[in-house]
């Protein structure tokens, strides 16, 4: 049996392995590890068993992904997405949708210090949706545009999928945190666009809210300034070479449990709360990753990404028809699987691909995160309208509605990064090396 055929049969038996509710991290060590000794022998599997795991706990570099969880876990824990609500609330509210606009704002905001989506969907579904009911907001503008404005925490950085992203292709982290800046403000326009749309055409669906004053304005932004401060230091310090991620993680870090302390809203439990909650989340993002690269060097040693690379490429057809066509795949399968597990089963095989067609592997992080995130609000599983319905208690099939306006506006999005990737690498090119 030929090693492409046994790496087939590899793919196949994960699938299988995943059907069967196996945890994906679990099922993909296995099958790698099985793979492995099929092609390689028992001592290959076994030396490959026993330096992965390691290689990827152990590295300083991966420091990043428990600081950044632990950053944006106080920062859900302080109130700081109730602080950005407030603020947005008084500089729009006034307008017809003016709350809804405020809760995109709010979420591009919080997401720029949280990093996940589900967590930024939560938070904002506990401070905005009350506020909203009050002014009589349709139940499906309310949801629909927490559900997708919580999907930008993982395309504004720092985000977990551009981590993960780079840990499986090698690719550069903070040029990576540099490529979704303008796009996540991009959608957060293109957010705000729909609902003013939207509320024009049937002013019913969000009422203009109270105005207030400037010093009123002005006032509001007292609770976001450390945070909005503190987000300039950490990706300021990256774009200029001032430090790593790592280090930009743990400066972070540090600066969010000063400003938590500062302003009396970091207790010992909100403490507590946020290194449980890290821990969890770091447990389950390594068990992924370890689970990814025994998998990935399963693969590598078969030679099936680089043969469908090579087919692929024979095809002579354009390179953006088929760039168009994994797009419209990594859409599909977000509908069933959660942006991580999508990504640690994938991009082993479709970066080559990608690399071999000659499009930049920055661009294609965008693209891959950005396309991940119309995964977390489309049906049947919609990751982000599941939270937000069991957090706020409207119906699943309202929160369904609602979001889509939002994805007919990620699609207008996701064409106008596909045709212009300068928007997502003009800052990495610019970034001090």
């Amino acid at each position: 049996m030929s090693e492409t055929a046994v790496g087939l049969i590899g793919i196949s038996a994960l699938m299988m392995l995943i059907f069967l509710r196996m945890p994906i991290g679990l099922a993909m060590a296995l099958v790698g590890f099985a793979g492995f000794w099929a092609v390689a022998g028992l001592n290959g599997a076994l030396s490959n068993l026993s330096a992965v795991p390691y290689r990827y706990v152990a590295d300083y570099s991966f420091v990043v992904i428990p600081l950044f969880l632990l950053m944006g876990s106080i920062a859900a824990n302080t109130g700081i997405s109730r602080a950005l609500y407030i603020a947005t609330h008084k500089w729009v509210g006034q307008l017809r949708g003016g709350l809804a606009m405020a809760t995109v704002v709010a979420c591009a905001g919080f997401a720029a210090i949280c990093g996940s989506s589900t967590a930024t969907g939560a938070a904002m579904s506990k401070v905005a949706l009350p506020e909203m009911q009050r002014y009589k907001y349709s139940p499906e503008l309310s949801t629909g545009c927490i559900a997708a404005g919580g999907s930008m925490g993982i395309l504004i950085p720092p985000s977990l999928g551009f981590i993960l992203y780079a840990i499986l292709t090698e690719e550069s982290i903070g040029q990576l945190f540099m490529a979704g800046i303008l796009p996540g403000v991009l959608e957060a326009a293109f957010y705000i666009v729909t609902i003013y749309i939207l509320c024009k055409f049937n002013p019913s669906l969000g009422p203009a809210g109270p105005r207030t004053n400037f010093k009123s304005k002005l006032i509001s932004l007292k609770g976001v300034w450390s945070m909005l401060a503190l987000f300039v230091l950490v990706m300021g310090g990256i774009y200029m070479g001032i430090f790593v991620p790592s280090e930009a993680a743990a400066i972070g870090t540090f600066g969010a449990l000063i400003i938590g302390l500062v302003n009396r809203r970091l207790n010992r439990k909100s403490f507590i709360d946020s290194l449980a909650e890290t821990g969890r989340s770091t447990a389950m993002i390594f068990l992924l990753v370890i689970g990814a690269m025994i998998f990935q060097r399963f693969l590598a040693v078969t030679n099936l990404p680089f043969f469908i690379a090579e087919l692929v490429a024979g095809l002579n057809m354009p390179a953006y028809v088929i760039l168009v066509a994994v797009i419209f795949f990594y859409i599909i399968i977000g509908c069933f699987l959660d942006v991580f597990s999508a990504l640690v089963l994938t991009i082993p095989i479709i970066f080559p691909t990608i690399v071999a067609l000659g499009f930049h592997p920055i661009w294609f992080g965008v693209i891959f995160v950005r396309v991940a995130e119309i995964g977390l609000i489309t049906p049947p599983i919609g990751l982000n309208c599941f939270v937000i319905a069991g957090v706020t208690g409207v119906p699943l099939g309202t929160v369904f509605r609602g979001i889509v306006p939002f994805v007919f506006a990620d699609i207008c999005h996701v064409a106008l990064l596909v045709a212009v990737p300068e928007i997502s690498l003009f800052l990495p090119k610019m970034m001090v090396r």
